[in-house]
């Protein structure tokens, strides 16, 4: 691609960080599905082992199929580096500790996930790392929350499932003044709705799973370094104080003019290299299918989500709506603010007559696909308090503002007539 011009994101989805293969010519990336590679010679290797140089040397570590799905979802989003992983569960917990180690914290919003909410609640604490939980854009408790064992600030995008808009600024101010990495899931707002590193995220993470490969074919996870963020405070242990797996290297000191990337580096030699959550070529590859089209599916996710919203709300058996673009959402000023491209794909809503009307709806619907996943081009539903977050409990639903009577939609590509009506054939039977 031209060095000379700045490419709108819809030609960067298509063309960012693909070379032409220069032995076949081919124009499709190619999946390079080998374990290893050849090196040229063993000061070639020693070099690549040593990161004195930056090269292809065990599928584990990287894989060319990979390197341009990481460099065209860097492109994407603004950032310095990529880096895929077998998930976004794994990429959301390799991401944290790369940063935290034993007896650090982490301050995040409480409305995750259920599978993140699980990990920081449950799983970390084993480790030694305690996470701090705060109401999404409650910055007074936020500020609260943050003590001198604190290493990074956590917050979605787009809350799952209550849908509520973080104020990315807000918390980047928080996150400036207290010298840490603000991570930001984006996986409900792919780059082509939002771009969080423009409003101060530092580390971005999708699920590739969801709307970037766009066709429920593959699990995958990447997150996406600002390159910008200054690992040399003493309080980053693991970048100032020398890595025994890499003979003493200092992270935060040591890559010479690859340090703009120290946080991409360590968690590709030390998360991958060592512990191999690693993104099969193969899924690379599929994913990669998947953003050539995402500028046009996620607008369009967008639209059909916000005549489905509009449409429930005026349906006399809905008790109610969230949808960020929807006028009156509490999260609309946000969405405004953040999402002027589309408010993404999902919606939710509760029914009169509780969660019993919600579980005959779900269970007797057409055209929607009942499963646990979001993203897809076919529209999908779920009830989410006996299902994506039902490891939580019940006070934690609570708290995540997740009543027992909430539908979860994930709005399709169907023709938005089509849509609209499975849901309103559906409502008559409750």
């Amino acid at each position: 691609m031209s060095e000379e011009r700045t490419y709108h994101l819809d030609t960067l989805a298509i063309h960012a960080g693909q070379e032409i293969e220069p032995t076949t010519r081919a124009r499709a990336v190619p999946v390079y599905r080998t374990t290893a590679f050849n090196f040229k010679n063993s000061k070639h290797g020693a070099d690549l082992f040593a990161l004195r140089e930056l090269g292809n040397i065990y599928a584990r570590l990287m894989n060319p199929t990979n390197d341009v799905l990481e460099k065209r979802l860097a492109a994407l989003d603004g950032g310095a580096a990529g880096l895929t992983l077998s998930s976004g569960t794994a990429a959301v917990y390799f991401t944290v500790t790369n940063i935290l180690r034993q007896g650090d914290e982490l301050v995040s919003a409480s409305n995750l996930y259920g599978g993140t909410f699980t990990q920081f609640d449950a799983i970390l604490p084993n480790q030694g790392i305690t996470v701090r939980f705060t109401p999404v854009n409650d910055f007074a408790a936020v500020e609260a929350a943050i003590n001198e064992k604190t290493r990074a600030i956590f917050i979605e995008t787009i809350g799952n499932p209550v849908l509520d808009v973080a104020d990315i600024e807000g918390y980047a101010k928080i996150a400036q003044a207290h010298r840490l990495p603000l991570i930001v899931d984006a996986t409900f707002t792919p780059p082509v709705l939002l771009r969080p590193i423009e409003h101060g995220a530092n580390i971005v993470i999708h699920s590739l799973s969801k709307w970037i490969g766009g066709h429920g074919t593959g699990i995958g996870g990447v997150v996406i370094d600002d390159g910008k963020f200054d690992w040399t405070d003493p309080k980053f242990a693991l970048y100032n104080e020398p890595d025994r797996g890499y003979h003493g290297l200092r992270f935060a000191h040591d890559l010479g003019p690859l340090a703009p990337i120290a946080f991409t580096l360590r968690l590709r030699t030390v998360g991958l290299r060592n512990q191999g959550p690693t993104l099969a070529p193969d899924a690379a590859w599929i994913f990669l299918q998947g953003v050539e089209s995402l500028p046009l599916r996620a607008r369009k996710h967008s639209e059909n989500a916000l005549k489905v919203a509009q449409h429930l709300s005026k349906h006399p058996k809905v008790a109610w709506v969230r949808y960020p673009g929807l006028e009156g959402d509490p999260s609309n000023a946000l969405a405004k603010k953040y999402l002027p491209e589309g408010a993404g794909g999902m919606v939710v809503f509760g029914v009169k007559g509780g969660s019993d009307a919600a579980i005959k709806l779900v269970d007797n619907i057409k055209l929607f696909s009942l499963l646990a996943n979001v993203g897809d081009a076919k529209s999908l539903i779920i009830h989410s308090a006996s299902t994506t977050h039902s490891q939580l409990s019940e006070e934690d639903q609570k708290k995540g503002g997740l009543g027992d009577d909430l539908i979860r939609l994930s709005i399709g590509l169907e023709h938005i007539d089509d849509i609209v009506g499975a849901l309103d054939d559906a409502l008559t039977l409750v």
